[in-house]
């Protein structure tokens, strides 16, 4: 019969900057998975809640608005789906919180170097499918 075609994954990038968050999508669509862009962790979270199994990828700023910061997105992330890399970013000086960023989770500071965000979402795309629920 015919193969099982699996739907792209996707990359989740939380930024409240506009042009950065256009960048951030510009260069995510170089990889093979689909981008999806939101403003805020609160926003995130809500599209986790839908479509977490198809999440492979969060980049995330630390600062954004709202209540929860980068770092607690992470922590929820890391919590709820912990197959989903995550990389947080941030223009704060190593002194200003950044000691709060979970040990499992990449911090890049701004501006990130193209290569290294395309590494982190390249290593997500070829994901272990037996990190995910329902994917063995």
């Amino acid at each position: 019969m015919g193969q099982r075609i699996e739907p792209r994954r996707i990359a989740l990038i939380v930024e409240d900057d506009f042009e950065v968050r256009g960048l951030a999508a510009a260069l995510l669509e170089e990889t093979d998975l689909r981008v999806v862009e939101t403003s805020s962790a609160e926003e995130a979270l809500d599209f986790m809640r839908d479509h977490a199994e198809e999440v492979a990828f969060l980049f995330a700023d630390i600062r954004l608005p709202c209540l929860m910061s980068g770092v607690d997105l992470a922590r929820a992330v890391r919590i709820k789906w912990p197959w989903v890399r995550t990389v947080l970013t941030s223009g704060l000086a190593p002194e200003e919180g950044l000691g709060d960023v979970p040990r499992d989770v990449r911090f890049m500071p701004k501006p990130w170097r193209a290569l290294e965000v395309l590494m982190e979402a390249e290593r997500a795309a070829q994901g272990h499918r037996n990190d995910r629920p329902g994917l063995q």
